[in-house]
């Protein structure tokens, strides 16, 4: 069994502000991105930024009558929203953009306005894998690319980059807040005999706080010498595949020249004692990702076939 986890990157028919500007860039970029999913043939795909939901349509009939998708009903302010690609049927067991209790409404912006709820929805979804059912969630949280007043891109002077920096990790960190409540509800301490698994694009690396949230109680990961020994985190924590990836493919997205790894797979007790590997791009290559260095302005990939993000991938004994 594969698992994965993509941002597609503005997946607009055209006609959108944000997507391809006529039919032929649209039919570039969904063949590009189905010769990728082909290749990749996974079990379970999580996809972000899907602007459109007739696209993903458009994208799952394209990979052929065997493929299934399901869709968050919580887009952000430009349409975009999380979902799945599957082979087989999918059983929504959750859909919510709910901050928990507790969690009050953070600042994201000047004038004082806030978020109450994250900006994008978390789907998760059940499906009948071959060791048993696997309940996945997939999320596509606050991204570290800063927007300003008037939809700018660049700030006015650094006292804004660092304000509007600070609303975006807020914002960030009340998101991964709201995903470990799902993590929680989903795992309901049986970690060690559950199947689930959290995925997405967290839009920041291993060590960041916000990705270490979601993590649950400390201790025993993957590396560590702790991760063989039992210990009574076992049944609510999350490991984070990423040191099973080989270091020279460890990164998902380059942002202005600098590797990323921004998109993750965490698993629970039971699943990440299946693993059997895991990396970036296409399983059974051994080169670096092949991707575009992006900048502050997203508007110029407009109609870009492809995605600026690698997909993320782990593979698992039955």
């Amino acid at each position: 069994m594969l698992l994965g986890t993509w941002n597609l990157e503005n997946l607009y028919r055209p006609g959108s502000p944000y997507g391809p500007k006529d039919k032929s860039a649209y039919e570039a970029k969904l063949a590009a991105l189905a010769s990728v999913i082909g290749a990749l043939d996974p079990t379970l795909l999580g996809v972000q930024e899907v602007g459109d939901p007739d696209s993903l349509a458009d994208l799952a009939e394209l990979l052929g009558p065997s493929w299934r998708f399901a869709l968050s009903s919580h887009p952000d302010g430009r349409g975009i929203r999380v979902g799945f690609l599957a082979r087989t049927e999918l059983t929504v067991a959750a859909d919510t953009a709910a901050f928990p209790a507790g969690l009050r409404p953070v600042q994201t912006d000047d004038s004082g306005g806030t978020a109450a709820g994250a900006g994008r929805g978390f789907l998760a979804v059940t499906v009948q894998a071959p060791a048993g059912p696997l309940t996945v969630a997939v999320a596509h949280l606050k991204s570290k690319l800063l927007t300003y007043p008037g939809d700018r891109f660049y700030p006015h002077d650094e006292g804004e980059r660092a304000r509007y920096g600070a609303y975006a990790l807020y914002r960030r960190a009340a998101e991964a807040t709201a995903l470990r409540a799902l993590a929680d509800e989903l795992l309901a301490g049986q970690g060690k005999s559950r199947d689930i698994a959290v995925l997405g694009d967290l839009n920041d690396e291993v060590q960041a706080a916000t990705t270490q949230i979601l993590l649950g109680p400390p201790g025993s990961e993957l590396g560590t010498t702790g991760y063989d020994h039992a210990d009574k985190g076992d049944a609510v924590r999350l490991w984070d595949t990423a040191p099973r990836i080989p270091a020279d493919q460890r990164y998902s997205r380059i942002d202005s020249g600098r590797r990323e790894l921004i998109d993750h797979i965490l698993l629970s007790h039971q699943l990440v004692h299946r693993l059997s590997e895991a990396g970036t791009g296409l399983p059974g290559t051994t080169a670096p990702p092949d991707l575009p260095s992006v900048g502050e302005d997203p508007a110029k990939r407009r109609g870009v076939p492809g995605s600026d993000h690698a997909p993320v991938w782990a593979r698992f004994a039955d």
